[in-house]
């Protein structure tokens, strides 16, 4: 359809499915009583809450969740914060556990699996446009624009794609592409990625995002349902058939991604790895981060609850409540302590003497007096006892803690309890 025969958002005709059944293993202790898009982030947010308000913002209002691994955080957080979109609106939410629907002994098999088994579901809201999305990276985009490449090309899937040098493409699922963009062939990994006509130095790979006609993608996936061969995965399956038999396009980021006048470029991330985490919360202690969350145009939306503001108290030398370059949510007293680019969820409280440097603390953590804790990742309710000393010395640290591959230390409940034992 050409461009000028679009008239309404075609949004409104869509349905965003989420894929938040990830493990996340690479984020080791973090994910053992959650799912990996249920995972804190940014001082107020989940990881999740990022591709479902790039839905909501992008027009999209009947939104769809696969879950299955330690989901209880997961679905907990969308019944508190996503329970807003109303019926009666032509609205919906719906939060999709692995339930078995299909067989009682088969569990989602994988990613294509997670949107086959809940068809039913799916088809009884008649959407014309289906957006898959990976639910686990962090960033900013209008699908609105995905979905009119999508038309305008009369593709029968367009896939969301970042540029990224070709010597670090051999992490992600490569696009092969000519001048149109069209996708010529889909690579998992490769050793030497296939360059960008127009940016030989650059590869498109893939970011986890999907754009199908509802009535084409139900026929693939019924077809690969049928198939004893397949693993049931949109990467390995279903998106290389496509590539192959029908007409398969690529997004770039670059036409889509939401910036505001604070952002010089498009921003995504996957925190997947405990330094990837790290590094992504304490960059927005920057004075100009590089991810926006002050942009009112693209609001993330989450459960926010009802807390009091933060505390900052005592002011004597050495003994001064004070952050630097530091975000700090409600709830939170920092009595006579002092921080320094360091990111503080709600709940938090920091005692006197303390000194905290380049700390990402998740809600409800306290920290005793005269503690000084340096590159530490604290896990919701840590109690870090008087006295405690982390990130001066990385042997002491790697007996005690987890320590990632740049140095960088998490701390959970059990392992402090271990040291008090």
């Amino acid at each position: 359809m050409p461009a000028s025969r679009i008239t309404q958002p075609l949004a409104r005709d869509a349905m965003a499915y989420v894929l938040a059944g990830g493990r996340g293993s690479r984020l080791k202790e973090l994910t053992d009583r959650r799912a990996k898009p249920a995972v804190f982030f940014g001082g107020k947010t989940r990881i999740i809450d990022f591709a479902l308000s790039n839905a909501l913002n992008s027009g999209i209002r009947r939104l769809g969740v696969a879950t299955q691994y330690k989901a209880h955080s997961l679905i907990r957080h969308l019944q508190r914060g996503w329970n807003f979109l109303r019926p009666e609106r032509n609205e919906s939410f719906d939060i999709l556990p692995a339930s078995q629907r299909v067989s009682e002994t088969q569990w989602y098999e994988g990613t294509a699996d997670a949107v086959y088994q809940n068809i039913d579901i799916i088809e009884s809201y008649n959407p014309e446009y289906m957006v898959v999305l990976a639910g686990d990276h962090i960033y900013k985009m209008d699908y609105e624009l995905m979905l009119r490449q999508h038309v305008e090309a009369g593709a029968d899937v367009t896939i969301g794609c970042l540029e990224v040098p070709r010597k670090d493409a051999s992490a992600f699922g490569v696009m092969h592409v000519d001048q149109k963009d069209n996708i010529i062939s889909f690579i998992e990994k490769p050793a030497d990625p296939p360059g960008i006509p127009d940016k030989p130095d650059f590869a498109l790979a893939s970011m986890g995002i999907y754009v199908f006609r509802t009535r084409f993608l139900m026929e693939q996936l019924r077809r690969d349902a049928d198939d004893p061969e397949s693993s049931r995965d949109f990467g390995n399956d279903i998106i290389p058939h496509i590539v192959k038999n029908g007409k398969a396009v690529a997004h770039r980021f670059s036409k889509s991604c939401i910036r505001s006048s604070a952002e010089s470029e498009a921003y995504w991330r996957d925190v997947g790895t405990i330094d990837a985490y790290w590094e992504a919360n304490i960059d927005l202690t920057d004075v100009t981060p590089e991810l926006d969350l002050y942009d009112r145009d693209w609001p993330i939306w989450t459960y926010s609850e009802l807390k009091p503001p933060a505390k900052f108290v005592h002011d004597e030398d050495g003994r001064r409540g004070s952050a630097v370059s530091s975000l700090v949510a409600g709830d939170c007293i920092v009595s006579g302590a002092t921080l320094r680019h360091s990111l503080i969820f709600a709940g938090a409280r920091i005692h006197s003497y303390a000194l905290l440097e380049g700390v990402v603390m998740l809600p409800d953590c306290h920290v005793g007096r005269s503690a000084r804790l340096r590159r530490v990742i604290l896990d919701h309710g840590v109690n870090i006892p008087e006295g405690l000393v982390v990130g001066e010395d990385p042997e002491l640290d790697a007996k005690r803690f987890r320590v990632s591959e740049k140095g960088v230390c998490l701390i959970t409940q059990p392992m402090i309890d271990r040291l008090e034992a």
